[in-house]
């Protein structure tokens, strides 16, 4: 099943069924993304008024295209998806994605045409994804069919399945203008009609692109399967999901969205666990995590140090990781103690986690947490060391550049950076140390939340 989803992921060429000149419409929208992300294979264009658009000689029928083009993208309402469909078979088109919303998630009407649609797939052996949803995105090949306009899309070695069009959509977008990493692959599963979670899931799974898989599902359509794959997956790469529907308010909300079947959470949360896929509970985390892992490697374990310029960040922060976040914040070795006491005033007691507040005060920002943060980093009861950089105006703005050297330094110990500081120094920081390969977070919390979901994902992939 994996291998017949290439067509997906790596197409030659590509129809764009319902392609328009006007600006602002899906059918242009998509044209706008294909040609900002490169793509260098064929593209065929469809609108019964012919002409052309672009420069692009348009079509003015399915009938009228060459055979044996790869895949097709079709944004034409929901009602001429079905005769679409047939008609691209016709002509040899075997991968298909359908853009139209209109289906069971709607009303009994929708049910009946989702029928429709289900019999012309079965009945021409073509692969579909969709109905319901805004494409997918594959940057190795340079391509996305994605309509909502997005421009160029960073390649990274992240990947996303999603029972939602928003991460080809307005989740991507922010992706692209706000954080520092790139994607793989990106499928929007929608009504799943027929390329479910498990096809996608098998895909990643085999992908050398990918290096971990994020999901966020509302309903299973195949579980079995899926949690046949994803127990092989997960010693490999890790796999983190977060499932919609959850409560009674979510599964109603997702029956609206996606026409998703819920079913008892506890029943599923024991087979995720079982498969060894990490469950979180918050959106954001599928953008905080990713990325996270795209720029650093798993944890080695659940061990922590971090360093703050606050006794009262070092108390709570320390109650949370062992409270909420299952963490460890152990003892350092003597010498990693009294190398941190050598750097501070005597007046301050140095242990883990670290106030790093004198030592930054008298020596320096930039002394204070250097050699603060390889004196923990150095010590082989710590998995992960997250410093919570002061920077101000008045207290100092050191050069960022001694964090990306403890990073190289120490590779198989990720380094978080999170904030107490002046706004426009921690947007700066964002800027400097993320396209180094530095990981930020606005929020103190953020990066050991991050931190807990990444090593509950190394705990699965070392299981026996």
């Amino acid at each position: 099943m994996a291998r017949k989803l290439d067509s997906f992921f790596e197409p030659r060429s590509v129809a764009v069924i319902g392609a328009t000149s006007v600006r602002h419409k899906s059918g242009n929208d998509i044209l706008l993304n294909i040609m900002a992300n490169n793509y260098s294979g064929e593209l065929y264009l469809v609108n019964p008024k012919g002409g052309d658009i672009m420069g692009k000689k348009v079509y003015s029928s399915i009938g009228d295209l060459p055979e044996g083009i790869d895949m097709a993208v079709i944004i034409l309402p929901a009602k001429l998806n079905s005769q679409a469909i047939r008609e691209c078979a016709a002509r040899g088109i075997n991968a298909i994605v359908l853009a139209a919303g209109g289906f069971s998630e709607v009303d009994e009407e929708g049910q009946l045409l989702q029928a429709e649609l289900e019999k012309a797939v079965k009945e021409t052996g073509v692969r579909v994804i969709g109905p319901n949803t805004s494409g997918m995105t594959s940057t190795p090949h340079n391509f996305t069919s994605s309509f909502f306009p997005l421009g160029w899309i960073p390649r990274g070695n992240i990947s996303y399945i999603a029972q939602t069009g928003n991460f080809a959509t307005h989740t991507m977008r922010y992706i692209t203008t706000g954080e520092n990493f790139g994607v793989a692959r990106v499928v929007g599963i929608g009504n799943k009609v027929d390329v479910d979670e498990s096809d996608v899931l098998e895909y990643y799974a085999s992908d050398p692109e990918t290096k971990a898989i994020f999901v966020y599902l509302e309903s299973f359509k195949s579980p079995k399967r899926f949690l046949e794959i994803a127990r092989e997956t997960t010693r490999r790469k890790p796999i983190i999901l977060l499932k919609g529907g959850s409560t009674d308010g979510g599964s109603h909300a997702a029956g609206a969205h996606t026409a998703a079947l819920a079913s008892d959470d506890r029943i599923i949360d024991g087979a995720l666990k079982q498969a060894g896929i990490t469950r979180i509970y918050k959106y954001s985390l599928l953008i905080l995590a990713a990325k996270a892992l795209s720029a650093m490697p798993l944890p080695r374990g659940n061990r922590v140090s971090f360093l703050a310029p606050s006794g009262a960040m070092l108390v709570a922060m320390t109650d949370m990781c062992q409270k909420y976040w299952n963490l460890e914040v152990p003892a350092l070795e003597e010498s990693s103690r009294r190398r941190l006491q050598e750097i501070s005033p005597p007046y301050i007691r140095m242990r883990n986690p670290v106030d790093i507040w004198a030592s930054a005060m008298v020596n320096g920002i930039e002394f204070g947490y250097r050699e603060g943060m390889e004196a923990v980093l150095k010590d082989p009861h710590i998995d992960a060391v997250v410093p919570i950089m002061m920077i101000t105006d008045e207290t100092g703005v050191p050069d960022l550049q001694f964090v990306v050297d403890l990073a190289r330094k120490y590779p198989e110990k990720p380094i978080y950076v999170t904030f107490s500081a002046e706004k426009k120094h921690m947007d700066a920081a964002k800027a400097f140390l993320e396209p180094r390969g530095v990981p930020t977070f606005p929020m103190i919390e953020e990066p050991l939340e991050v931190l807990s979901v990444l090593a509950q994902c190394r705990k699965y992939m070392d299981r026996p």
